[in-house]
This record gives structure tokens, C-alpha cells and sequence, in this order.
């Protein structure tokens, strides 16, 4: 009588989630997947995938693997690998990612540095230019941010 779904689930399975109309205040560390969809304030710290729901709000500095940011967040974002903003997503402060995807719609009002990782690491400068390397790699400016990629010193 009911089929039942196999659609794959686009975002990571949740092991610690915070709901929507829930609020916490401290710190979370975990080696598991979180998702955030009510209110938090304090620092988030994960060795897996971080998601910030649409309906969130994070008062936060956030460190994981990868985050996936559809609600609003108030804080920095460090990430080693990939840092998505889609088109719901609000980040107030500054993002350190390998990758930085910004859907069009998503805010980004802050700073971003790029971190070097083994894998994206440039050509050399006797195998060409970088400009020459992000493009070889398929890394081009589809539009999706206006905001000027920063570097920090020191």
C-alpha cells in the first residue's frame, strides 16, 4: 500500500541535532555529524560535518570538516575542507576553508582566507601561473560572491 522512499539524503545523517524552538547556550564538541536548527550561542567544535539549518540562528565560532550554512551565522567559520553557503545561508565574520561554494542569494560579510591543503596546492611557478592553475583545475568564477577574497599575513 506505501512505497517506501529511496531518495538519498543530500545532506550528512544528523547524529547530534538541535531542533527548531530549541535554544542552548555552551560548547559542543563531538566526533560526530551536527545540525543546528534553533538557537545557539558558543563555540562548535567537530571532526565531521557541521549543518546550520534554515531556521537557525548561531551566535558562534564554529571548527569542523566541512559545514553546510543555510541559517544566519554570527562568528568565524574554520573549516578544512569545503564551506557551503546556500542560498538561505548568512555568514557575519570570517571563513578560513580549503573550498568556499556561496549559492547565489547566500551572504558572505566578512573576510575569507583560503587554506592550503596538499590536494590544492598551486602548480609551481615553473608549471605555470596560479591563475593558470585555477583554471586547469576547473576552479572559475561562476558569479556566485561578490565579496574580495582576503588574505592575512602572519
Amino acid at each position: 500500500m506505501f512505497k517506501e522512499s529511496k531518495k538519498k539524503l543530500s545532506a550528512p545523517v544528523t547524529d547530534t541535532l538541535l531542533a527548531n524552538g530549541t535554544s542552548f547556550e555552551g560548547t559542543i564538541e563531538a566526533e560526530a555529524n551536527i545540525r543546528i536548527d534553533g538557537h545557539f550561542q558558543g563555540d562548535i567544535r567537530s571532526t565531521r560535518t557541521v549543518v546550520i539549518g534554515e531556521t537557525a540562528v548561531v551566535h558562534s565560532d564554529i571548527i569542523a570538516r566541512d559545514i553546510v550554512l543555510a541559517g544566519k551565522v554570527f562568528g568565524s567559520i574554520t573549516t578544512e575542507g569545503r564551506l557551503t553557503i546556500t542560498s538561505t545561508g548568512e555568514l557575519y565574520g570570517n571563513s578560513a576553508a580549503a573550498a568556499l561554494v556561496i549559492s547565489e542569494g547566500g551572504v558572505l560579510n566578512g573576510t575569507s582566507q583560503m587554506i592550503r591543503t596538499k590536494e590544492t596546492e598551486p602548480l609551481s611557478p615553473a608549471n605555470g601561473s596560479s591563475e593558470e592553475s585555477l583554471s586547469r583545475s576547473g576552479e572559475t568564477d561562476k558569479g556566485n560572491s561578490q565579496a574580495p577574497l582576503h588574505s592575512e599575513a602572519g
